[in-house]
């Protein structure tokens, strides 16, 4: 897909092999409706220029839209809850083929929502798809238990039942992998859903919905409502009686924001919020594959992941060669357009993103860092371009240190022991995931051990694919996704004494 010219948005939209996946109405109870209140709102590609970007004008739904799409979920329920695991399996099976079947144009949308290059939209899409057959491999097997009763006459049974009305609130750096994550484990378990994806994104969201209706899923179990009014869409998910489940990811700000709206109905919730992941490299690593895993996880879609290694804390003895590397390497990415040929790297996703990361180099710089490569905005590429950027002789007290960037800046710290390092790589108040490179394997099961995190990478960064259950601890959230874990926060487990057998 990716040329060597530079398109609009509306010449991208003319290549889609599918025009269908280019939905801008909500999709509830098995029908695209409008807002309303009439109400509209412009997504447009980050990486454009306004007259050039605007990819499409997209209803806004009102309170009334939601409360009606709870409402139908709620009717849904009753028949889907009663469906059998294998049943449900087949659903997700049929949308597991239908997103790969899209895979290009589902790919070409989110490049002109969110950014970022061809290849990374690819990798996307297929992660996405990933959960839909993970957890169709899961549906026929959510198991109960049979436990001996003191009493010799009771038998005591456990069920493992469907929750209920799921909220999922999704964010704009994985507009579909996010959606796919929790609604794969909402279907399995025989849940409905009521989706608000990120405004900035919506229409992966929407382009879901499309799916979900060509793979037939019965009306009312996927509801999908683009909403300008994140907090608006939010306060009204969280506090309505007859949704039983929140799912969100995104800031860990906004995550105690919901939390306090969900208190008055007691919600079941699952929450991966942000990070401050460290990445250590120890003096017996191998170097050349500590830096290409800092590269990767440091810089995918430009540091805008909430699993980022935000603080890279290398040894003494090493620091130099493997700064070095680090620099030469990166003088080989690509910033640009991710639909032209040969860009690794695209921009970020809006105003408010530049603004941290030019607070966290002038805050670092002022304190005595050293810019070791970019450190510039790109406004000849575009105002929300800026320079994949190294910076050296970083210490603790530097607002990148203690703040999640989210955006394309590595701060390389100096340790001298691995207890050291231990410490400052704990010294937050998040834990999501973390990333250390040694050879010593008794030195793998200690730091592992001893990382206040959720999810650990030694020697890989790779700590996301739907067999791991990925979530953190701390101010980082609670609940696990994907994996055998994820079906847990869908279900509720309820006990059955029998009297005198």
């Amino acid at each position: 897909m990716p040329s060597s010219t530079i398109k609009s948005s509306a010449q991208v939209l003319q290549t889609f092999k599918n025009p269908e996946l280019i939905k801008t109405k909500a999709y509830v109870n098995g029908k695209w409706i409008s807002s309303s209140t009439g109400e509209k709102f412009d997504i447009n590609n980050p990486a454009l220029p306004a007259d050039e970007g605007k990819i499409a004008t997209v209803d806004s739904m009102s309170e009334s839209d939601y409360n009606q799409a709870i409402e139908k979920a709620n009717i849904a329920f009753e028949e889907f809850k009663k469906t059998s695991g294998r049943s449900r399996a087949d659903l997700l099976e049929k949308l597991y083929d239908l997103v790969m079947e899209n895979k290009e144009d589902l790919a070409k949308l989110l490049v002109l929502e969110n950014g970022k290059p061809y290849a990374n939209a690819i990798f996307e899409v297929e992660y996405a798809a990933s959960f839909f057959k993970w957890f169709s491999e899961e549906a026929p097997r959510i198991y109960g238990d049979i436990i001996p009763a003191s009493n010799s006459k009771n038998r005591i049974l456990v069920f493992k039942q469907p929750v209920g009305v799921c909220g999922i609130l999704t964010p704009w750096n994985f507009p579909l992998a996010m959606i796919t994550r929790k609604l794969g484990a909402a279907i399995a378990t025989g849940c409905t859903s009521v989706i608000k994806p990120a405004s900035e994104t919506p229409l992966s969201g929407l382009a879901l919905g499309y799916l979900c209706e060509q793979a037939k899923i019965p009306s009312g179990v996927v509801n999908i409502l683009p909403c300008s009014d994140a907090s608006k869409a939010g306060k009204l998910i969280t506090e309505h009686p007859g949704v039983n489940k929140v799912s969100f990811t995104g800031s860990t700000s906004v995550g105690k924001v919901l939390m306090k709206q969900a208190a008055g109905t007691l919600k079941k919730l699952s929450f991966e919020l942000g990070g401050n992941a460290p990445f250590i490299v120890f003096e017996d690593a191998d170097i050349d594959e500590a830096v290409d895993g800092a590269i990767a996880s440091k810089f995918e879609t430009s540091g805008q992941t909430c699993i980022c290694a935000n603080r890279i804390f290398v040894h003494e003895d090493i620091y130099d060669q493997f700064s070095s590397k680090l620099v030469a390497k990166l003088k080989h990415t690509k910033l640009g357009n991710g639909l032209v040929d040969g860009v690794t790297h695209g921009p970020l996703i809006h105003d408010n993103s530049m603004k941290k990361v030019r607070e966290h180099i002038e805050d670092a710089t002022s304190k005595g860092a050293k810019i070791l490569v970019g450190g510039s905005k790109r406004p000849e590429l575009g105002e929300h371009f800026h320079d994949l950027t190294v910076l050296g002789n970083v210490n603790t007290d530097m607002k990148i240190t203690q703040e999640e960037t989210f955006g394309p800046v590595a701060p390389l710290i100096k340790f001298t022991s691995e207890d050291e390092v231990v410490k400052l790589a704990n010294d937050t108040n998040v834990g999501l995931g973390g990333y250390f490179y040694s050879n010593d394997l008794r030195r793998v099961f200690r730091v592992a051990e001893a990382m206040n995190v959720g999810m650990v990478g030694a020697n890989s960064r790779e700590i996301s694919e739907a067999e791991i259950p990925f979530g953190g601890v701390a101010e980082s959230g609670f609940g696990r996704e994907g994996s055998k874990f994820g079906l847990d926060d869908y279900l509720v487990t309820k006990s059955l004494v029998i009297g005198n057998v």
